[in-house]
């Protein structure tokens, strides 16, 4: 009984911790939003979801050597519509949101799947700006590498 006590102690004090803010949701339903679109190869789902000028990079080690490799929006949106629907799979372990004002971060990581078959692991960082009430992405910028 005092096992159980405890355990219920417990959850009433981290359940508010755990609780989301209607901001938070927000930014998750953007994000999830994104990965939806990019799994159904629709390029109109992606489109309203970035910020004008919105960035996306990816951090490259090539034998030791670091860098960070930059790719239009307008690319990306165009190559996820050329995909076969249900052919882009990335799938989040997990979104750690942090909100300040009109600026929001998310850090995602994930696994990618190809056609059904694991490609590579890694995580995105996310930044969001809240634009006229509509949290959009400015930036992604994303690590690969093999799943361990």
């Amino acid at each position: 009984m005092k096992h159980a006590l405890l355990f219920i102690g417990a959850l009433l004090t981290t359940a508010p911790l755990l609780a989301q803010t209607p901001d938070e949701a927000a930014v998750k339903s953007t994000i999830n939003r994104m990965f939806d679109g990019m799994g159904k190869a629709d390029t109109t789902l992606l489109k309203p979801l970035f910020a004008p000028g919105a960035r996306l990079q990816t951090v490259q080690n090539k034998q030791g050597i670091v860098s960070v490799k930059e790719d239009p929006i307008a690319g990306f949106i165009t190559s996820i519509g050329k995909a076969k629907a249900g052919s882009l799979d990335e799938r989040l372990s997990g979104m750690d949101i942090r909100i300040d004002g009109d600026l929001a971060t998310a850090w995602t990581p994930y696994a990618f799947y190809f056609n059904g078959k694991q490609s590579h692991c890694g995580a995105n960082a996310f930044t969001l700006v809240r634009i006229a009430g509509s949290w959009k992405i400015q930036t992604i910028i994303d690590t690969r590498r093999p799943c361990e």
